[in-house]
């Protein structure tokens, strides 16, 4: 199956600054994928990018087979967007920007955007000038399930939302995605809701891309050790990544066995109480790109 999504060797940089250097990925139909990253490592620039809104160095992208600097209207009306700072035209008060987008897209179901406000109890009349920010977010994610889009593109889509409000939202939309077989592309700032809601993970980092693999791959495969050592002599290798000392003991993370993992801290090293844990996506995330 061809993917819904391809980025090829995508290299890119503000002034002198690398963002990214030969970067490639898919997202195939039907997946939900998240895309994390520190502040700055490019997540919006790839969303940017993927819409055509910003030329790369070089590099392609595609959608729907189409590059993303020749997108045609029939392709864009497929995709649904958010990026970050959420609404427009906030002098519409709830019924009102639902008519009006409604004129835009063929596809429109207004029962999906009305559905989802019922749930989260906005008003019908409030002005979108005079909601909090979380309330516009909401406002937002309602019109984009209204479009009935094949594609979601959603950078940081739980911004302003309370945890209450962002579980729910979290659960409408893993159901929306499985039962009308939509493919969804997002970022977020709160791991753990990632962790309820992506089928695949990539972890940017700064100019490349870390890791890209199954969630559940991760989640079951890699692991936080901790031990004590005679020494801060460690041999620099590609099994342990962010190896470092908390308090008095040293933690270092790995995809390996506790095994292979004691062989490799042992080279020049007397290694004893080496302890395996398993971690959430949000671990896994700062063991794999480091704390600061």
């Amino acid at each position: 199956m061809e993917p819904l999504i391809q980025c090829e060797d995508i290299t890119h940089y503000y002034g002198n600054r690398l963002i990214y250097k030969n970067l490639n990925f898919e997202v195939q139909k039907g997946k939900i994928l998240g895309l994390l990253g520190k502040n700055g490592t490019g997540k919006t620039t790839i969303i940017n990018i993927l819409n055509g809104y910003l030329k790369p160095q070089s590099g392609i992208c595609r959608i729907f087979g189409e590059r993303m600097d020749k997108l045609s209207p029939q392709t864009k009306g497929r995709i649904g967007l958010l990026l970050e700072g959420h609404i427009q035209h906030s002098y519409f008060n709830v019924l009102q920007i639902e008519r009006y987008y409604s004129r835009f897209f063929p596809r429109w179901k207004k029962e999906a955007y009305f559905r989802l406000l019922e749930k989260l109890r906005v008003s019908h009349k409030q002005k979108i000038s005079t909601m909090s920010c979380g309330q516009r977010s909401q406002v937002a994610l309602g019109l984009l399930f209204a479009q009935d889009p094949d594609l979601l593109i959603l950078d940081d889509f739980s911004m302003g939302l309370d945890p209450g409000y962002r579980r729910l939202f979290v659960e409408y939309l893993k159901e929306y995605a499985a039962s009308e077989d939509k493919t969804i592309f997002l970022t977020s700032h709160i791991i753990q809701d990632m962790e309820m809601l992506i089928d695949d993970c990539i972890i940017l980092d700064y100019g490349k891309i870390l890791l890209h693999e199954p969630t559940d791959y991760i989640l079951k495969n890699f692991r936080r050790f901790t031990f004590s050592a005679s020494s801060d002599a460690f041999a620099e290798n590609q099994i342990v990544r962010n190896t470092g000392k908390t308090g008095n003991r040293w933690e270092t993370y790995s995809f390996a066995s506790i095994g292979d993992v004691r062989a490799v801290l042992s080279v020049n090293n007397e290694i004893s109480d080496l302890k395996e844990e398993t971690l959430s996506l949000e671990d896994a995330f700062i063991g794999l790109t480091g704390k600061y």
